[in-house]
Order: structure tokens, then C-alpha cells, then sequence
């Protein structure tokens, strides 16, 4: 997974402030200022210097600025912002097309990402804006740059994300900025993390981690996430904080031709921040237009080559001052409609308006029926429902399959309220953001509801969540009940001819932070749905037969797939037939840190597993056994060699995947229901024919007895660990991977969960366990993979790496000092020497033996009581990986 969002980063702070002159000094560090020219393989060549810039308070920021060598005289400049958790070599393409287009180009690290220094301030006006500033100070002084005046250079920016945001905030805070083209980005970044007082909680994970963590924020930032995220509820100081660097803070400085470029397939920040945008920047008196792209934060395709034509047009009319350039229309909207029956890319149409419609325009009412429904908060609110995957769902995003009409969202009976409209008497397209009134009553002081609306096949057994969005709800002091209304996420869905809309009120979101305390909720509603239409935005005519627009019954295997995965299938190399009966094989398997060249998580890793094996996957903190297990499972992608299983190459959403089965610690279960009833409900969400369970075979495996009749509530957590275990071996995968399976049991539990692995092996499938339980790894699997670093140290059966006769344990009547155990460790023929209890534990090289080690410790004075072979598991591990552990 990458968590480089397209184009955000740094924008959370204290209040409005100044900025720094103008005309402050950009010094230019000794030693990386010299200018490179480098000439790429399209004419005309574009020249690229890099140059790393003292901006002050120590804070260097890397920046790449690039030219055209057959663009004659001065001409406008451009800044191109890169997203949260990228660096300005995202964005070169760009630079360099702009470059050729006739702009000169500057690039940049903000501050905390790729080369440059300083701590992250989420677009503080006092630190990433004003670096803005003094960056578009240097570039009035490059004698490539049109000037509007003195230290004034005509000059755009652009970017997606968190460079869309401070591109805006830079165009409110510098008069000198003339034109901008943000994208995906927000306008109010309280209201995007704390929509209607809720804590969109995995997003500001996902932030916070693609960052690098707490301690690279400023400290008011990491402070105020700790606080939200412990507590659950965003405070008025958050609040504040996050508006003070919004764009909005200073939107009514905005007078700048301005292209709003927002994803539909957005949960992180959907369309009504665009919208917002739209109307305050509309209101100084601005040229806008807005642009509704396919992709978005969720997956999804960004129309890249369409959005970078469209920027370099806006640029050139408002830039160059080119009259003839096309902008385009208002307002634009991508609308999906099928897939090519060639390749199985969605088919993207677009339509357009004169102006922009807004999200609450023209519309119709449609009734809902219903009467009062009461539903329940669970304890710890879960297992909450599922409607997204923040910051997972790839280049393909559950959105996409979402447009393609695949329903792949998840409500829990008792959780959630459902009102329903009649059969629609015609097609209706919704363009904008639905509005409904409803009656909500809680027996606790607040009660935090999810609501979203569903596009219901006539059979009612499929049921779509346009974009995978949902409109999160505060109601604060709802004891006494109280009457709220629900904007209902913005979308453009067409709802077919006989469908029906559903309204759903849930209790609980997986990306969301809902109350842990136990609450029941009674809501009814007070009015119909409002449905903005749109009337004035037309579809282009479509440029493929009609039958193209149809999804094919394979794109509904390929749905299947992408569910079981929550990837997007790509395509890959083909089948090993040699390898058809090997359940597993890696080769060269590698992946770097993020944003490191040279810094590997793992590196050059191969071994392979045969059926019936229990493999131990072994290794200190930090050695690569995570990154492996999440490569194995389709999760992350490799950046070099190869995962085979079963002779099938391992990809986000192949196939083969449905041939493994994984465990992760903290699997939720609804308490209420059996051991049998959770697993059964579970295996309906994966779509699965009922058949295809094997429950009873996955049941007896487990070996729950009678316990599976009981309420999970009533369940030790030995028992709850094999509930989840047998969850994972439900279809019997052929690879089982279970990732610190005896996590919170005592002693008996673990016996027990030793006996379930050996059982399911027996049968001739294969697992994969990783613990740190080393004496339980030494009793229940047959061979051991050890990692240390990213990179392999041994791989063989239990027996071959306890029993190494190159690993000796000699027995001393005191611990040695650490001077002494080096000595040992430099001995020829000693490759490492490990203190351990009762003595030291060495283990000898190729040129080793037992007897000259016994002389050499005798000559060093060392009082040896006993010398004889290791055969602890332990032992061996820490002569393995050096102590390290």
C-alpha cells in the first residue's frame, strides 16, 4: 500500500499570522547550488537545477526548477506542489511537460518530506506558506521569469492533495500568485478530519504514519492528534487549530482564476469541499471552474492525461494571456457507465454544464417509508460496518466497483436503521448531495449516526453504496430527541428504472470513531428525501455500442475477487506449471522503506514452503516479517522479486488468493450472536456459495465443541483466538497465515492452539506462523525461516537449525563481562558469541571446531565448566541474528 496521498501536506495550525516579507533573503546552502543541466530524450530538452534552500530556523528546503532550452525570453512560472508523504520527484512529469509548454517550472519538498528538513505543520502560514513566498522571491530574481513588477514574477501553482491546499493557501496569502489549478484537496481541513463533529480516525492514521509518525509534526499538531485520537472526539481546540490553516481561514483573499479538481471516489475529502471552494473564491469575483475526476483518495482513475491537459490550458489562458486557449466548460463530471469487453477498464464519459450547479440545485422528492426504528451502539462500537477502506484501496478503489454497480459494503443486523422508498417510475440521476429530516432519540447524551443512501436492485439482494461515502452525525443531547437533517454525501449515481433508494442509519464506520460506551438509538423520519438532479449537466454521446455499457458476468468474478482482497486486480505473469503443486516460493523478494533509495524493510529473500509444513517465521523487531506477510497476502506490492503460490504469481487481487487464508490478532465478533452465527454471517458478506464454507471441517479443526452455541461474549480469549482462527481457515485455504496466533493465552490455550495448527496441517495444507513465542514455535512447527535486517540468515527444518553442531553452549560458574564476550567474538574461527544464562553461546564458522575453541578460551583465562552442542531454539535464534532480538 502506498500512503503517498496525490498532493497533501502540512496544513494544521494556531491562527492567522503574517507572512515574512516579501523581500526576505533565500539563501542558497554552499555546496548544493551548483546548476546541472539535464537534457531529456524528447525534444526540445528540458534543463533541470537542483538546489537545496536555507529558508531559516535552520529548515532546508530541496527544490528542482526546470526550463526549456528552445523557449526564448521570459515566460510565466509554475510551482508544483507533491502530495502527503511524497517529494518533488513525484511531480517532475509535469515539470518537465509544463517545462516544454513554455513555463519555467520549480518543484519542491515541503517541509518534513523527501530532502528537505523542519517539522511538518500541516501548511502553517509561518512555515510551508511562507516558504511559498520566499520561493516565488527567487524566482523574481532567475532572468527566465516574466515579472509583473518589481520582485513580482506571473506565476501559477498547482498540485494535488496537500500541494492543492497550499496552493490556495499561498494564492490567500501572496497578491503574487495569478493563477491556480489544486486537486483533490480540501478547503476546510476540520471539517474533512471532524465532519459534523465525528473523527475520521483511520484517515488521520493514515496521515500521521505516512508522515513519520507523531514526533515529525510540530509539537502542537502531534499533541492535538494524540488527545482527538485517545479521546475519540475533536475538541473546540482541534477544531481551531486545523481551521486557522485551512484555505478557508483566508478564502476571502482568494481573487485568482481558480481550477477546482475534485474525486468522486473521495472519502477523505469528497466533493463538498470543492464545493466550498467553488462558491467562496466565485464570490471575490474569480474566474472558476470545477472539475468532478473519477479517482480520488479512494482508488479510482485520477484521468491524469486529461487533468494535466486541462491545468496547462488554465495556465495558458490566465498565464500567458492566451486568448483562443479552451479552459473548458464550468463544470465538468466524469461518469462511468460499464466496462471495455477488451481489457476490463471502466468505460468514462464526461458531462458538462454552463455553470455550476452546486450540490443542493434543482431536485425531486422521494418518499421513504419506514416507521420508527431502534437499533443499538455495540460495546466498543464492534464490529463496526464497512464502507470504505481508508488509505487501501489501491489504483482500482471499492469506489470503482461501486460505479460498475457492485455492492461490496457491510451493515450488521441490530446496528443500523433502514427506511425505503417505492420502485422508481424512471431513471433518476443524482448530481449533488441528498437532504433528509429525521427524529433521533439516544439513551445516551450523544449518539453518532452514519448515514447513506443505496441505490436497491428490484430484487432487493443487491444493493450499491454510490462511492463507498457515508455522512457521519454528531447529535448532541438527543435524550430528550431532537429533529436533525442529513446532507447525505455528495455523488453523481444514475439510479435505474425500477430500482429503489435506500436510507440507512448506522451505528458504527470503519474509518470513523464512534462512542465505546453500549447505547441504543430510536430514529424516524420526519420528511422525504431530497434529491438534487442537476438538470442542466448533459452527458457527451457515448463513443462505444450500447451493449459495451453492460457489466459482463466475468466483471462480476473479477468483483468477487477484488472483495475477498479489497485490491484491484492487475494483470500478471503466467502460471508456473512446475510450481502448481508448491504452496509457496519466494524469490528476490525485496521492498524499500518509502521514501528511501537504498533503505530496505526486506531485501533479496528466498526460500519456499512444501504442503504439509508448519513454517515458523522468525525474527527480531524490525527484521521484515510483517512487510513479508503483507506482500505474501496481496496487500503490499513488492518493489523487486517474485511471490509464487501454487505457481501463481501474487498480485493485489489474484485469483489465487482465495487460496489463503489469514489471521489477524483483534478479529471482531458480535457479541450477542454464537461462535456459529458470527462465522456463518461472515461467510455471506464474502459472497461465497454457503457450500464452499466447509464450516463443520474449519469447526472440528477449531475443536470449540460446544462453546460454538454459545454467545461470543461468553468466550475466553483462548476461545476468541480459535473463533478467529477457524474464521480464517473457513473454505479450507490450501496456506494458512497466521501472524501471533497465542497472543494473550495462557500456557493450557496455547497447548491447544499448537494442537489446532498441527491438525490442519496433517491434512497436507500448509502454515505459516509468526511469533515470538520460540520454545512454542520449537514444539509446533516442522521447519523455520530466520530474518534479521530485511535479509534471510537460515532457512531448514527445526531440527537441522536447534541441532547445529556449529552452535555450542559453553557453561561458565559466573557471567563474562562484555570485554571478554568480545574477545570471544573476534576469535578465529568464531563467527558470534552471544551471553547467555549459565554461560556464553557461540556459534563457530566454516574454520571452527569445538577443540580449538576450547583452547583459545582456556588462553584467554575464560573458567570453562562444561562444552557441549546448543539444542534450545532459542539459543540458536540469538546466535542467528547476533544478539540482536
Amino acid at each position: 500500500m502506498d500512503l503517498r496521498l496525490p498532493g497533501l501536506r502540512g496544513a494544521w495550525s494556531r491562527g492567522p499570522r503574517r507572512l515574512l516579507a516579501a523581500g526576505a533573503t533565500v539563501a542558497v546552502l554552499a555546496g548544493a547550488g551548483t546548476w546541472t543541466a539535464v537534457a531529456s530524450d524528447d525534444p526540445p530538452a528540458v534543463h533541470r537545477a537542483d538546489r537545496v534552500m536555507d529558508v531559516g530556523d535552520g529548515v532546508r528546503i530541496d527544490t528542482s526548477y526546470f526550463t526549456a532550452a528552445a523557449a526564448d525570453g521570459r515566460r510565466p512560472a509554475v510551482l508544483l506542489g507533491h502530495g502527503f508523504g511524497g517529494s518533488k520527484d513525484d511531480v517532475r512529469q509535469q515539470a518537465e511537460e509544463l517545462a516544454r509548454d513554455g513555463y519555467a517550472v520549480l518543484t519542491w519538498s515541503a517541509r518534513g518530506f523527501g530532502r528537505s528538513t523542519g517539522k511538518i505543520g500541516l501548511n502553517d502560514p509561518d512555515g510551508e506558506v511562507a516558504d511559498v513566498s520566499k520561493l516565488l522571491d527567487w524566482l523574481a530574481q532567475q532572468p527566465q521569469v516574466r515579472l509583473d513588477g518589481d520582485g513580482d514574477p506571473r506565476v501559477g501553482m498547482a498540485g494535488g492533495s496537500y500541494g492543492g491546499a497550499i496552493s490556495l493557501l499561498a494564492a490567500g496569502h501572496d497578491h503574487r500568485v495569478d493563477a491556480i489549478a489544486p486537486a483533490i484537496t480540501y478547503w476546510n481541513l476540520a471539517d474533512a478530519l471532524f465532519p459534523n463533529g465525528v473523527f475520521k480516525k483511520l484517515w488521520a492514521g493514515v496521515f500521521v504514519n505516512s508522515g513519520g509518525g507523531c514526533q515529525a509534526f510540530e509539537t502542537t499538531i502531534c499533541r492535538m492528534y494524540e488527545r482527538v485520537a485517545e479521546s475519540g472526539t475533536p475538541d473546540a481546540e482541534a477544531r481551531a487549530l486545523l481551521e486557522e490553516r485551512s484555505p478557508s481561514a483566508v478564502g476571502d483573499r482568494i481573487k485568482v482564476p481558480t481550477l477546482l479538481v475534485q474525486g468522486q471516489s473521495d472519502s477523505l475529502f469528497p466533493l463538498g469541499q470543492a464545493d466550498a471552494a467553488a462558491k467562496a473564491i466565485r464570490a471575490n469575483g474569480a474566474p472558476v471552474g470545477v472539475d468532478w475526476i473519477a479517482g480520488g483518495h479512494d482508488g479510482g482513475d485520477p484521468e491524469t492525461d486529461r487533468v494535466q491537459a486541462r491545468v496547462t490550458a488554465w495556465f495558458d489562458r490566465y498565464l500567458k494571456g492566451d486568448e483562443s486557449a479552451g479552459t473548458g466548460p464550468a463544470f465538468r463530471v466524469t461518469r462511468t457507465g460499464g466496462v471495455d469487453s477488451t481489457d476490463g477498464e471502466a468505460q468514462l464519459r464526461g458531462a458538462s454544464a454552463d455553470s455550476y450547479p452546486g450540490l443542493t440545485g434543482d431536485g425531486t422528492s422521494v418518499a421513504l417509508t419506514g416507521g420508527t426504528r431502534t437499533f443499538t451502539n455495540p460495546p466498543g462500537a464492534n464490529p463496526p460496518a464497512v464502507s470504505a477502506l481508508p488509505g487501501l484501496s489501491g489504483t482500482g478503489g471499492l469506489a470503482q466497483l461501486s460505479s460498475l454497480g457492485v455492492g461490496i459494503s457491510l451493515d450488521f443486523p441490530g446496528q443500523y436503521a433502514r427506511f425505503g422508498s417505492a420502485p422508481l417510475r424512471d431513471d433518476l440521476r443524482i448530481t449533488g448531495s441528498p437532504t433528509v429530516t429525521v427524529h433521533v432519540e439516544s439513551t445516551s447524551d450523544d449518539a453518532v449516526l452514519f448515514a447513506k443512501v443505496y441505490d436497491v436492485a428490484p430484487d432487493g439482494k443487491r444493493q450499491v453504496l454510490p462511492a463507498q461515502l457515508v455522512s457521519p452525525v454528531r447529535v448532541e443531547d438527543a435524550r430528550a430527541g431532537k429533529d436533525v437533517t442529513l446532507t447525505l454525501p455528495a455523488i453523481d449515481h444514475e439510479v435505474e428504472k425500477g430500482h429503489r433508494l435506500g436510507l440507512v442509519l448506522s451505528a458504527t464506520d470503519l474509518g470513523y470513531a464512534s462512542p465505546a460506551a453500549p447505547a441504543t438509538y430510536t430514529v424516524s423520519l420526519k420528511s422525504d428525501l431530497s434529491v438534487p438532479t442537476a438538470p442542466g449537466v448533459t452527458t457527451a454521446a457515448a463513443p462505444l455500442p450500447s451493449w459495451v455499457w453492460w457489466l459482463p458476468v466475468t466483471g462480476v468474478l473479477i468483483a468477487a475477487a477484488l472483495l475477498l482482497t479489497a485490491r484491484r486486480r492487475t494483470a500478471g505473469p503466467a502460471p508456473d506449471p512446475a510450481l502448481a503443486d508448491v504452496p509457496l516460493q519466494i524469490t528476490g523478494l525485496s521492498k524499500r522503506y518509502a521514501k528511501s533509495a537504498d533503505r530496505y524493510a526486506v531485501r533479496d529473500l528466498s526460500f519456499r514452503v512444501e504442503k504439509g509444513q508448519v513454517l515458523g517465521l522468525l525474527g527480531p523487531n524490525g527484521a521484515g516479517k510483517t512487510t513479508t506477510l503483507r506482500m505474501l497476502m496481496g496487500l503490499i506490492t513488492p518493489d523487486g522479486g517474485e511471490i509464487r503460490v501454487f505457481g501463481h504469481a501474487i498480485r493485489p487481487g489474484a485469483p489465487v488468493l482465495s487460496r489463503v487464508g489469514a489471521f489477524v490478532e483483534g478479529a471482531g465478533f458480535l457479541p450477542h450472536l454464537s461462535g456459529r452465527e458470527n462465522l456463518e454471517l461472515y461467510w455471506q458478506a464474502t459472497g461465497r456459495p454457503a457450500e464452499d464454507a466447509h464450516l463443520e471441517q474449519a469447526l472440528e479443526i477449531a475443536g470449540l465443541g460446544e462453546a460454538l452455541a454459545r454467545a461470543v461474549r461468553t468466550y475466553s480469549q483462548g476461545m476468541r483466538q480459535r473463533l478467529a482462527i477457524a474464521q480464517a481457515m473457513l473454505g479450507l485455504p490450501d496456506l494458512l497465515i497466521l501472524d501471533e496466533p497465542t497472543n494473550g493465552l495462557d500456557p493450557p490455550q496455547i497447548r491447544e492452539m499448537r494442537e489446532v495448527m498441527i491438525r490442519y496441517a496433517a491434512a497436507g495444507r500448509t502454515v505459516i506462523v509468526s511469533s515470538h513465542l520460540l520454545a512454542e514455535v520449537e514444539q509446533s512447527c516442522t521447519h523455520l525461516v530466520v530474518m534479521d535486517r530485511g535479509r534471510l540468515v537460515q532457512a531448514g527444518p527445526v531440527g537441522e537449525i536447534v541441532g547445529s553442531g556449529d552452535t555450542l553452549l559453553v557453561g561458565t560458574p559466573a557471567p563474562l563481562d562484555e570485554p571478554m564476550v568480545e574477545k570471544v567474538a573476534t576469535l578465529e574461527g568464531v563467527a558470534s558469541a552471544v551471553r547467555t544464562e549459565g554461560g556464553l553461546l557461540v556459534r563457530l564458522d566454516a574454520d571452527g571446531s569445538a577443540s580449538r575453541l576450547v583452547a583459545e578460551l582456556v588462553r584467554l583465562e575464560v573458567p570453562v565448566q562444561s562444552v557441549g552442542p546448543n539444542r534450545r531454539l532459542e539459543d540458536a535464534f540469538l546466535t542467528l541474528i547476533g544478539g540482536s532480538a
